[in-house]
Formats: C-alpha cells, sequence, structure tokens
C-alpha cells in the first residue's frame, strides 16, 4: 500500500461550549472550554491514519507550548513526522464556539502555518497521495503538488477555507471537495476548461454528499441520520476517512459510504468518546444501516 502524504495547517483549537455565536458587540457567557488538537492539515493526517493510512505529514510549530502540545497530538498516531518544521515565532491557533444545538463558527490566526519553508518538502516516491487544503499558502501547495506529480501521485485539495487558486495549481489537483460555501465561492471556476479535469466532491452535512465525476457524471448519496453533539471537525474526518480509503483501494461509492459513517459518528460523540472511534465501530454502525 503507497503512503499518503498530508500538508498543511496546524492549530490548537480553543473549543468554547456557548447558547448561541456572539452579535456584534454582544459578550456570551459560556460553559465550558477545552483546548484541542486542530488544523485541517493534522486533523485530517488523523483521520486518515486512524481508518488505515500509512501517513506522513508536512507542516511547521512553533516553539512555544501550544507547539509542543500539538507534535504531541501528532504522536499519538502512527504518523512519520519527520518533515514537522519549526518556527522561532507563535504556533497556528483558533477560537471556535460551538452553539447546544452543535453548530460552530471559529477564528483561525495561521502564525507558523504561513511559513512553511516549500524548499524542503519531500514527496516520497511511494506516496499514492497528496492531501491539501487552503490553510497554508498556496505556494507551498504548488511546491507540493509539483512534486507529488512528478512521483505519479494523486492530489487532492479540500478547498476550505475559500480563496483563489491559480490555474497552475489547478492544473494539478485530482479532487477538489467543497462544502456548501466553497461551492458556491469556486461555482464560475468550476465551469471553466481548465476544471474539467477534476472530480468533484460536494458536502452538504445533513444534506448528503455528492460526487461530479469529469466524464459528467453524477452520484448523490443521503446524510445518515444520527443525534449531532457538536459539528466541529466533522469535515476533517469525512476527507481524511475518504482519503484513506481510496488509497486503500476502495471504489468511490464505497470510500464515500465509509467517510460519511464516519463523519456521522464523530458529530454525534463528544471530545472523548470520538479519540475511542474506530473502523471497527464504522464497519458496525455501516452494518446496522443495512440491515432489515
Amino acid at each position: 500500500m503507497k503512503r499518503l502524504c498530508v500538508t498543511g495547517s496546524l492549530h490548537l483549537d480553543v473549543v468554547v461550549a456557548a447558547p448561541h455565536l456572539p452579535c456584534s458587540d454582544e459578550t456570551v457567557t459560556g460553559s465550558k472550554v477545552d483546548y484541542v488538537f486542530g488544523g485541517k492539515g493534522g486533523n485530517q493526517a488523523l483521520a486518515a491514519d486512524k481508518h488505515g493510512a500509512p501517513v506522513y505529514f508536512i507542516g511547521r510549530v512553533g516553539r512555544d507550548g501550544f507547539g509542543e502540545t500539538l507534535a504531541r497530538g501528532l504522536d499519538n498516531g502512527s504518523i512519520d513526522t519527520g518533515q514537522l518544521q519549526y518556527d522561532d515565532g507563535a504556533s497556528g491557533m483558533s477560537v471556535a464556539i460551538v452553539e447546544d444545538g452543535g453548530e460552530y463558527g471559529a477564528v483561525i490566526v495561521s502564525a507558523a502555518n504561513l511559513h512553511i519553508k516549500d524548499k524542503h518538502l519531500m514527496i516520497h516516491q511511494d506516496t499514492g497521495l497528496l492531501l491539501l487544503q487552503n490553510e497554508v499558502p498556496e505556494a507551498v501547495n504548488l511546491s507540493a503538488s509539483r512534486k507529488a506529480k512528478a512521483q505519479g501521485s494523486k492530489v487532492w485539495l479540500n478547498a476550505a477555507p475559500a480563496r483563489a487558486l491559480s490555474l497552475e495549481f489547478l492544473a494539478h489537483i485530482d479532487v477538489l471537495i467543497l462544502n456548501r460555501v466553497e461551492a458556491a465561492f469556486y461555482s464560475n471556476l468550476l465551469t471553466q476548461p481548465a476544471a474539467q479535469h477534476l472530480t468533484t466532491i460536494l458536502t452538504f452535512g445533513s444534506g448528503g454528499v455528492e460526487i461530479c465525476f469529469p466524464d459528467g457524471q453524477r452520484h448523490a448519496y443521503p446524510a445518515f441520520a444520527i443525534d449531532v453533539c457538536s459539528t466541529h471537525g466533522a469535515g476533517d474526518m469525512f476527507v481524511g476517512s475518504l482519503a484513506a480509503r481510496r488509497l486503500a483501494g476502495d471504489p468511490f461509492n464505497v470510500a464515500l459510504r465509509y467517510a460519511q459513517a464516519a463523519a456521522a459518528l464523530h458529530v454525534a460523540a463528544n471530545l472523548n468518546q470520538r479519540e475511542a472511534l474506530t473502523r471497527a465501530d464504522v464497519m458496525q454502525f455501516l452494518q446496522a444501516q443495512t440491515s432489515p
């Protein structure tokens, strides 16, 4: 089995529970705070590792307390962190406010993530898939994608948060993963000739998932019905587990349902329960959905 390279961000997430997101000039009294390993790159790497992919990670943290916590978080899996870079400044962080209903809003401060040295990136020969996001500079993503293509690797971009993509970078991408906000942002781009080679995966939360292939085929998969504890991190669990299952050889229809199930179990669990979820739990959940 080839390896998955995740190049991307690391943030220490300060997650606050509150009855609702504050309006402008409003102070809301929260009920709980957790300090959680995060960043789309780190989250997706851990998710892929948990669901069966051999993963190596490329990113950057500061030489501060947050950086130490983030490095330890990556070590909780079996991820190769030999290309983790260190910055003399601050590590990336975010503040997320989770409402009583499970929805959330967040602010990120990228810090060290903006200073990844792309000239030091090494994409190994045994890489089958490079997974990227938009929380690091495009120059980093472009450099990594060039090197991945030179090794014969596929390149996936989870284009979050939405931002302009250069045509050169777009040409290297095989699979583009978007939520409803990002899909609206890229709606014009997706109709351009430069995007016609893409397989596009659109995620709509409780509205399910749709995949659009370059030949025009489209397939939709409804979401699983679950009770939501928190949607924080659901997208990263979906993307990481999907990449793991595709790398393992699952066809897209099987990998997508697996990833939806992994994300469903994630949003239905609290922070402590999430760490204990396994591939066996996902398979049991899927079997229960198909049982009469």
